[in-house]
């Protein structure tokens, strides 16, 4: 059993890196990836932790990229996290974010829902800080009931308190991660709101630009879209990945490695990633 697709405090998790690798250790993990948000600054504590362990710890990374309609991520394995051009692209990544953070703090406060730049960092990690944090900011304020609320009167895309940030282009995330040696995969497809005709057209110019494969594999993805995504990927010869996309207490229902319960990575779509390398 493996799992290809997890966070730590080091963004939007609530787990440190080497509570990660004892978690995936006790529920028998065969491999873990750590892939936090625009960030690696817990790989090295992640592969510290397990290198006297029996899992095979992944280093990775998740890139948020453009996207017109919906939320598109980009997954990063094997990466090369010391490497000059990757950390130059994270730091840029991490400047644009915090731009957008004090934009959203600003809105925020000029509505009415006064928080203060601590309030939200007391919610946050070690690196990034994000939406999710200032949503659960705003419950611990007393302004909305729950952090779904935050997100659907405040912080989703369209909202009075949503702030746009810089991404870089899905063919930037592509090449950033294989000039930092990784293999890269689409996230969750899912999330891309678009027709299967034109999100089948945009998954194909990825793969010419050098996506290595698509996660087919979700902790809520029912067996009918598996089996979609599963032909998909058979057809433009793309490995297929998952993962549970675990988050700690942020998603109290999902576990490490089975998410909602039913979740089953095949151990090969490892071996087809290092075989891309």
């Amino acid at each position: 059993m493996i799992d290809l697709h997890s966070h730590s405090v080091y963004s939007d998790g609530s787990n440190t890196p080497e509570e990660l690798v004892s978690m995936a250790n006790e529920v028998g993990l065969k491999a873990l990836a750590l892939t936090d948000h625009d960030t690696v600054s817990g790989i090295s504590h992640f592969l510290k932790a397990a290198k006297e362990t029996p899992l095979e710890a992944v280093p990775g990374i998740e890139f948020s990229a453009e996207c017109a309609k919906g939320t598109m991520h980009i997954l990063g394995y094997f990466i090369d996290y010391t490497c000059p051009v990757l950390l130059g692209k994270v730091e840029r990544i991490q400047l644009e974010r915090n731009n957008r953070n004090q934009e959203i703090l600003k809105k925020l406060n000029k509505l009415g829902y006064i928080l203060t730049w601590e309030d939200v960092q007391r919610h946050s990690g070690k690196d990034v800080v994000g939406r999710p944090h200032f949503a659960q900011a705003l419950v611990e304020r007393g302004h909305v009931k729950s952090k779904k609320s935050a997100f659907d009167l405040l912080l989703a895309k369209g909202r009075r308190a949503y702030a746009d940030r810089y991404h870089y282009t899905a063919m930037e995330c592509i090449r950033i991660i294989r000039e930092a040696g990784g293999v890269p995969v689409l996230a969750h497809p899912a999330t891309i709101y678009l027709p299967d005709d034109q999100l089948k057209g945009v998954i194909y110019g990825m793969k010419k630009n050098g996506l290595a494969g698509i996660e087919v594999y979700c902790s809520a993805y029912q067996a009918d879209l598996i089996k979609k995504l599963s032909g998909w990927a058979s057809e433009l010869d793309l490995i297929c990945t998952g993962g549970s996309d675990y988050h700690g207490s942020n998603t109290p229902d999902l576990r490490l490695g089975t998410g909602f319960g039913h979740l089953n990575v095949p151990d090969e779509a490892l071996d087809q990633l290092k075989q891309t390398i």
